[in-house]
């Protein structure tokens, strides 16, 4: 019997390039392009002609000028004679991303807290914690950070009648002072330990990972993890300090008859800036925590509950993981906004970005042009940063779909 040949695949329809999808798409591409690039250049060539018009220098050459005014908040060496206003630049943007990170993380507690808080089954809490979202989501941050400084720090006492907290902790009109860290030479011996500690406490994980899966038992992670990053650099500073070669010291605040005198002072703008930034963006992180936990089945929970699991772990070990697949867009959303709003920093006299360099040099040199370009392009970048990292981690805990 013939076996009969096989068929021969029919070959697809030329179609004409005008009609060809792929090639129609790449060319309204490229005449979006043509048309972006035409009116960048026209803005650019127009700008340039009304700078020369009104004889106005364009250019980056004015970061170098000596800068002239003085910053009382500032992490950097900063000198009115001869700092330049490239310096000023540094300084406005370190004070930026300082009152960016601890936003975030105090943030990022509160907001867990109170998001976890506002599904307890204890009526009152429940409530207290739905109260603190509906109250603070609803009135505008610029009032907020009003209220924080006007209202709450200026009504503080002044340096001679201070609040005298724990720790040497000194509260008053002045701001928060606080014992200031002095580090001696031999400080690079924690750093160096706590890299240690966290290598080991990383490569413990690791084994105990391989553990579990070959044998199904359970190694004390949290415990280790935590002695060897918490407890051996204690334990190096506690052997240090016996041999009189303590390598960190700290400057406690001593109250005097009309000031202060030393410590680390927390200027009040400052204080009132991150109260603010953290309070108002923890109500909308409470609220995307409570919808991803409330996006997890409820037989996940029911599941664990069979097993044994105590609230607590089920919480920590079932929920909040798969919570998090639907908690991290949003929530590098409001990261991004506390960055952004952190330039209403001008309302209450702290130094972030937008004041010293928008502000003060902006009036100083008349570059406008240049230092609204040099502003807009680092906030667009710190967004670019952070949106990127969250991304990383959001493909971390992604559901790996079979």
């Amino acid at each position: 019997m013939q076996t009969p040949a096989p068929a021969t695949p029919r070959s697809s329809p030329k179609v004409s390039p005008l009609y060809d999808p792929r090639i129609r798409g790449a060319a309204y591409q490229l005449l979006l392009l043509v048309v972006v690039g035409l009116l960048a250049w026209t803005a650019i060539d127009n700008a340039a002609d009304n700078l020369r018009n009104a004889r106005i220098a364009s250019g980056f050459g004015f970061l170098g000028n000596t800068a002239g005014f003085d910053v009382n908040q500032s992490l950097i060496p900063f000198a009115a004679a001869s700092s330049t206003y490239g310096a000023a630049f540094v300084v406005g943007l370190i004070n930026t991303l300082m009152v960016a990170a601890i936003g975030i993380v105090l943030a990022t507690i509160l907001g867990f807290l109170v998001g976890i808080a506002r599904l307890s089954e204890n009526w009152i809490v429940a409530r207290l914690a739905e109260i603190y979202i509906e109250v603070i989501r609803n009135i505008p941050l610029l009032l907020q950070l009003l209220f924080w400084y006007i209202a709450v720090l200026s009504a503080l006492p002044s340096a001679r009648d201070s609040y005298a907290l724990p720790g040497s902790v000194f509260l008053n009109q002045r701001g928060l002072f606080l014992p200031r860290p002095l580090l001696a030479a031999d400080a690079w011996a924690l750093p160096l330990v706590l890299a240690l500690g966290i290598a080991g406490a990383v490569a413990f994980r690791i084994h105990a990972g391989r553990v579990q899966r070959r044998t199904g038992r359970r190694l004390p992670v949290r415990r280790v993890a935590a002695l060897l990053v918490l407890g051996l650099p204690l334990a190096v500073w506690g052997l240090l300090a016996l041999l009189g070669l303590a390598p960190v010291t700290f400057e406690l605040p001593v109250k005097g008859t009309f000031n202060l005198r030393g410590g680390l002072q927390l200027y009040p703008e400052f204080v009132a800036l991150v109260l603010g930034l953290v309070i108002y963006t923890a109500a909308f992180i409470a609220e995307v925590v409570r919808a991803g936990i409330q996006a997890v089945s409820r037989g996940q929970r029911e599941a664990a509950r069979a097993l044994g699991l105590q609230s607590g772990t089920t919480l920590r070990l079932v929920v909040i993981p798969q919570a998090m697949r639907v908690i991290v867009p949003p929530l590098t959303s409001q990261y991004l906004n506390l960055t952004k709003n952190s330039s209403l920093a001008v309302a209450v006299g702290y130094p972030d970005l937008v004041q010293i360099f928008m502000g003060t040099v902006l009036n100083q040199t008349g570059q406008a042009v240049e230092v609204v370009a040099i502003t807009m392009a680092v906030y667009l970048t710190i967004s670019l940063v952070t949106a990127s990292v969250m991304n990383l981690y959001n493909r971390r805990v992604a559901l790996v779909e079979r």
